[in-house]
């Protein structure tokens, strides 16, 4: 199977049986009686000790290069990850993304976060790319960014999110499409434009697209001598950036895009920048624009929870007999803060890692707004807040 031999173990030759050999051992290895007899563990902790990248169902890829993008800059470090996925891997759409974990020398979890891919749109077991930008408070994506090694291997999901591209040259449109990003926030829109690139897009019969970006600074800047490329190209793809103090305004978005809110625009960047953007593409009676599809990593926390209303009561973690004054910030932060350590992955709602019972009280979803009062209910603490008392099972 191709997920089990190494690629330089298969044969040239066209003529081969290899691949139906490799057909039968998939679907063995895959088969229901061998996930009953390597219970509790599966076949894929197995096989992992003889060769990291053999897997039937878990994704691994291994680090093919690594490329500083701004290695002379005081900015914040970007590094781009080639990566080679196991044969496992689904491939991915444009503006997915994917979470990967890692073990941090001197810990004894693996700590998993979400990046977005930056490469085109991939078929199954084709190398991507990850474009990952070093924050201070980040462990993975700095521990990435400044010890990532080619042949080092690193755990994946699947690709995921819905952040993505129906166009395509294949199925062309007049469309106008526009793209909105900030900082890191370009990677997810760069795997969109690269792909339409890719796949032939050259704005022809009345296709455009506009990619505004905001960066702090010029050195802060990702992809710069391929925006740089891609604008001066002729191919219908508009590039504008703006940096430093040249912040979002509707003003100058109207300038380029005058129908903007009737326009296809995917929105990806810090919470800044989206909630300024969203405001843009509201109207008068409050409707977001159905046509603005937004990502963003770090949950863009419900107002209520952070001080248009004030928060009160008592959250208490009941197995540990610890309590705190409910204060707006995740479950996650006040366990922390507590000197807990609860089990918990990518910090945003996507890995269910961190799911907790709350046994009683009320308590808010930061990434809806959403407030729930049932009991014995299964939360995820990392985008949950106490909107009153409450008790979780921790």
């Amino acid at each position: 199977m191709t997920a089990l031999i190494p690629e330089q173990a298969v044969p040239a030759n066209p003529g081969s049986r290899l691949p139906v050999t490799r057909r039968v051992l998939d679907g063995v290895l895959r088969s229901r009686l061998t996930a009953a007899l390597t219970t509790p563990h599966g076949v894929d902790r197995y096989l992992e000790r003889f060769h990291p990248m053999w897997a039937a169902h878990d994704v691994r890829a291994r680090i093919v290069s690594v490329h500083r993008e701004n290695p002379s800059s005081d900015a914040a470090p970007v590094a781009t990850l080639t990566l080679q996925p196991t044969t496992s891997w689904r491939g991915h759409r444009a503006g997915q993304h994917v979470l990967v974990g890692v073990e941090l020398p001197g810990s004894a979890r693996r700590l998993t976060r979400a990046f977005s891919i930056s490469s085109p749109a991939s078929a199954p077991g084709e190398q991507i790319t990850l474009t990952i930008r070093a924050h201070a408070e980040g462990q993975v994506s700095s521990y990435l960014v400044s010890e990532a090694r080619p042949g080092m291997i690193l755990h994946l999901s699947q690709a995921q999110g819905e952040f993505t591209l129906a166009e395509s040259p294949a199925t062309p449109t007049a469309n106008h499409l526009l793209f909105l990003t900030g900082g890191s926030g370009i990677t997810p829109a760069m795997s969109m434009v690269r792909t339409l690139l890719r796949d032939g897009y050259d704005g022809h019969a009345g296709r455009r697209v506009t990619f505004l970006h905001y960066a702090r600074s010029p050195e802060d800047q990702i992809f710069a001598e391929e925006l740089a490329a891609i604008a001066a190209a002729d191919n219908g793809v508009d590039v504008h950036l703006r940096h430093g103090e040249e912040t979002f305004n509707e003003l100058e978005l109207r300038r380029l895009v005058p129908d903007f809110r009737n326009t296809d625009t995917w929105l990806c960047g810090p919470a800044g920048l989206v909630e300024l953007v969203t405001e843009a593409y509201t109207d008068r009676d409050g409707v977001l624009a159905p046509r603005l599809r937004m990502e963003f990593f770090k949950p863009l926390v419900a107002r209520a929870a952070r001080g248009d209303q004030d928060v009160t009561g008592e959250v208490a973690f009941a197995r540990s007999g610890l309590s705190a004054p409910a204060d707006g910030t995740s479950l996650l932060e006040q366990a922390e803060a507590l000197g807990l350590s609860p089990e918990h992955g990518c910090r945003m709602g996507i890995c269910f890692s961190c799911t907790r019972t709350k046994v009683a009280g009320t308590t808010r979803n930061l990434l809806t707004g959403e407030e729930s009062s049932l009991p014995d209910e299964e939360i995820r603490i990392c985008v949950t807040a106490a909107a009153g008392d409450c008790q979780i099972d921790l």
